[in-house]
């Protein structure tokens, strides 16, 4: 199991500085962050990969989205004591997203780069928080405001609490089953005269409330 990336509890942040900015005789730099006592760590089985192995270019439809057989992975949350916390997908190909928002890219083609490969998506069932079935919620206004929702749509926060509750709460252990769909773009929008290499990214960020 490798540990997916969780709280940053040191961020270094280089402010940026305009050419007359330059000709002055000093420039600011500032260190900031937490450094906090409570931490929890992020599992998830397989290494964190989802792996299709090799798609014949023939078995794709050619002017829909092509899906691949689900896969599921393990996630697992360890809290050193009860922790209020919430996980945020980030998409590290969100520039090839076919649905901004909704899905998350699956990379470019590399031998046309103007090609977007398809799209992820990924839902967080069977969750369980402390020995006790939780329901999932979910927030597009960083925690304004919450609702039930098992799909991890990119930037949402995504949170756990007692079923009927609407609120997440502070939880020390918890596990849930990723369902990772992938799907292929439309053949006809695609150059695949040669192997091209599947490339989604995405991270669970735990972040604490």
């Amino acid at each position: 199991m490798k540990h997916a990336p969780s709280h940053l509890l040191a961020i270094l942040c280089l402010l940026s500085v305009s050419p007359k900015a330059l000709a002055a005789s000093e420039v600011e730099l500032n260190v900031v962050g937490q450094i906090t006592p409570n931490a929890c760590d992020v599992l998830l089985s397989d290494d964190g990969i989802v792996d299709h192995g090799k798609v014949p270019a023939r078995t794709l439809n050619q002017y829909e989205l092509s899906p691949l057989p689900e896969r599921q992975l393990e996630l697992h949350v360890s809290c050193n004591e009860p922790l209020l916390f919430v996980l945020v997908g980030m998409d590290n190909r969100a520039d090839s997203s076919l649905g901004p928002g909704f899905y998350y890219g699956l990379g470019w083609n590399v031998h046309a780069p103007d090609e977007r490969l398809g799209a992820v998506s990924v839902g967080l069932r069977n969750a369980v928080a402390d020995g006790v079935p939780a329901q999932v919620l979910a927030s597009s206004n960083q925690g304004e405001s919450w609702f039930p929702e098992n799909i991890a749509y990119p930037n949402n926060y995504m949170g756990f609490a007692n079923p009927g509750t609407l609120v997440p709460e502070p939880h020390r252990l918890l596990t849930a089953t990723l369902h990772i769909n992938t799907s292929i773009n439309a053949a006809s929008f695609l150059t695949l005269n040669q192997e091209v290499p599947l490339d989604g990214a995405l991270v669970l960020d735990l972040r604490y409330l």
